[in-house]
């Protein structure tokens, strides 16, 4: 990413959302943008791991875990596993584990905060549909452009602005 999202804001503050959430900057990368991939699901992380070992072709995975800091959806394996497969960045309303591993890859990460317990492996979950948290929808196919300043995606045509 080479533009700051102030910049983009600048440009497109009409057609986009802004974050509400004060997520962290966990990743090795601090700015990053692609079109949004989602996942829907709670302290199980099965999904997420069956998602990040596929082509991600500079997506950004959204992860929507539901506000719970109780377990990680995301450790270093997992991290490290998007990485090799070419995503751009991960954005989760949750937990990560493995910090310090995550915060030397090249890729971007921003979550709500970090606990070393794993989730659970069931795989419930729902994959690629709109979720919502933080003020923001994000639409799969939608662009993401996050940096240290906050997250902003682009409203969809026909989609109303969401209220902060």
């Amino acid at each position: 990413m080479t533009t700051t999202t102030a910049d983009v804001y600048d440009e497109q503050g009409h057609a986009l959302d802004s974050l509400t959430l004060q997520l962290q900057g966990c990743g090795g990368v601090a700015a990053f943008d692609g079109p949004i991939r989602t996942i829907q699901c709670f302290r199980d992380n099965a999904l997420v791991r069956r998602v990040l070992a596929t082509p991600g072709d500079g997506s950004v995975l959204v992860i929507d875990g539901g506000g719970s800091l109780e377990s990680a959806l995301v450790g270093d394996v997992i991290a490290a596993s998007a990485v090799a497969h070419g995503w751009g960045g991960l954005v989760i309303n949750g937990a990560i584990r493995d910090r310090a591993i995550i915060g030397t890859l090249s890729i971007g990460v921003k979550a709500l905060g970090t606990n070393p317990v794993r989730s659970s492996k069931e795989g419930t979950g729902e994959i690629d549909l709109p979720v919502t948290f933080g003020g923001v929808r994000f639409m799969p196919g939608a662009h993401l452009w996050a940096d240290g300043d906050g997250v902003l995606v682009e409203r969809i045509a026909g989609e109303r602005p969401t209220a902060a």
